[in-house]
């Protein structure tokens, strides 16, 4: 078997590993879900969830990439052949993930050069909608390729493909040791841009002011784990594929404990930006914080952000360039990790050069990302993103604590983490992977299946939902089955036994 690559450094290897935790739901889903879900006293939940979720997950799949050398496929097939359709599975969700997380960048990109000149006027929800978008009536009426999501689309694509394209080192962290510092560089700006504007204190109060009486819901809990799972790339691959590439000795857990707090520290500077210039466009329209701060998501980047910016004279153009260009690199970072994660997997499975893999694997991904690309792009991604999520992930990561804490011993992780890190893990560590993990991801993966049984998501048709959907799902569980029962080209690549 060829030798594996590496990174070039162990500051590569943490930006990269940064680079995919920070992504576009650092900027627009954090500030919103604090601010919505106790302010400052979520704050006790989210650190609660990073302690006993996110670090912990975090040092179990580099701790298994790392040992076993091998992409979330190869590595579960390690440790039991039975389980290398899990790997498969996290494989498929990182495909279907790339192919519509690529077209919000695209929009990113687009609205870099709307900032110069606030192409979005006065009504920024109608010009995105409607001028932007130009949704169609359905997730079923396509309605042809929106030419200003195409363009830049393309663009995206053709970052990321030159970056896996070069190889781990030459490419993937020669990128992020361009895209991260330029991003913390850019969120710094906005952050002190944003706190020093009038207003900006009554923004900030909104999201930090803690209600303690809120503490006992078990909803902010909740959205505490949801946040700290979904922003750190945790379960789906990614983590263990970019592992896999460190050098034998490398410090496991002090990496995963850079990786997560880097991630957690971003977050809260970008809350800082926002919720700034959100309380300032709050003084300008007389109106309370609430009122304009809408949703987190789309509507909070592309919607109120734009009508924020608006309000900041000639300081406008200025601070949306900075905004835009942060969504567009914090994106592109993670969407090549994303695609990372699943290129390695099928190098290991065919022994596929990292060229020929990357050709195929993006021409398919690419194509497929085009539907995104029309009328309809915003009504399907809206759906597959919701289903992906809400049980492609949270499943996924259920099924891989329970399947490697319970039935694999986790002592022969622990004790090769242990002596190549400077911190070592002790006791809490198999008690946080092997009970209070599991414990809250099958409460959050039951309510939100029986959520989505009880009311249909986002009022969509009943088949739009299924085809857009549960058959997505189907293809990644199927999907990941068929895959894991193909042969190995290289059979000596996998058979080695786990200590």
């Amino acid at each position: 078997m060829a030798q594996r690559e590496q990174w070039g450094s162990r500051t590569g290897f943490v930006l990269a590993a940064v680079g995919s935790a920070i992504g576009l739901g650092n900027i627009w889903r954090f500030p919103y879900t604090a601010a919505e879900n106790g302010g400052g006293a979520f704050f006790i939940p989210y650190l609660f969830a990073l302690i006993t979720a996110g670090i912990p997950i975090l040092i179990l799949e580099f701790g298994i990439g790392h040992k076993l050398r091998g992409s979330a496929p190869l590595s579960l097939a390690k440790i039991n052949r039975k389980y290398e359709w899990l790997g498969w599975w996290q494989v498929l969700v990182c495909f279907f993930i790339a192919v519509y997380y690529v077209v919000i960048i695209a929009w990113a990109i687009s609205f870099v050069g709307f900032s110069f000149t606030q192409a979005w006027g006065d009504a920024p929800s109608d010009f995105f909608f409607g001028e932007f978008l130009a949704l169609s009536d359905s997730p079923f009426d396509l309605g042809g390729f929106r030419t200003g999501i195409l363009i830049p689309l393309l663009l995206a694509w053709g970052v990321t493909f030159t970056a896996l394209y070069s190889g781990v080192k030459g490419g993937i962290e020669k990128a992020n040791k361009i895209l991260m510092p330029v991003l913390f560089i850019m969120t710094v700006l906005m952050a002190i841009r944003g706190v020093t504007l009038p207003g900006a204190a009554e923004g900030l109060n909104y999201m930090f002011q803690p209600d303690f009486s809120r503490i006992l819901d078990y909803k902010i809990w909740t959205a505490a784990y949801g946040q700290i799972f979904f922003s750190l790339s945790i379960a789906f691959a990614i983590m263990i594929a970019y592992s896999s590439y460190l050098p034998k000795k490398s410090d496991i857990v002090n990496n995963a404990f850079m990786t997560a707090f880097i991630n957690c520290g971003f977050s809260l500077l970008a809350a800082f930006a926002v919720f700034g210039v959100v309380g300032h466009m709050a003084l300008k329209q007389g109106a309370p914080v609430a009122e304009v701060a809408g949703g987190g998501g789309v509507g909070m980047a592309f919607i109120t952000f734009p009508a924020a910016i608006s309000t900041l004279g000639s300081m406008a153009p200025l601070f949306g360039v900075l905004f835009f260009l942060s969504l567009t690199f914090a994106g592109l970072s993670s969407l090549i990790s994303i695609n990372e994660a699943a290129i390695a997997a099928f190098m290991d499975k065919f022994s596929m050069p990292r060229k020929k893999a990357v050709l195929i694997y993006t021409a398919v991904a690419g194509t497929c990302s085009l539907v995104f690309a029309t009328g309809a792009g915003l009504y399907i991604l809206d759906i597959v993103d919701h289903f992906i999520n809400s049980f492609g992930i949270v499943f996924s990561g259920l099924l891989e604590v329970i399947l490697i804490g319970w039935l694999f011993n986790l002592k022969t992780i622990q004790d090769h983490v242990n002596p190549i890190s400077e911190l070592k893990v002790g006791a809490w560590w198999p008690i946080m992977v092997k009970i209070v993990t599991p414990i809250v991801l099958g409460y959050m993966a039951i309510m939100n299946l029986v959520g989505d049984i009880k009311e249909p998501y986002g009022g969509y048709p009943a088949d739009a939902l299924f085809w857009m959907g549960w058959f997505v799902m189907i293809i990644v569980i199927v999907g990941g089955v068929l895959l894991s029962t193909l042969k190995w080209k290289d059979e000596q690549s996998v058979s080695k036994e786990v200590e």
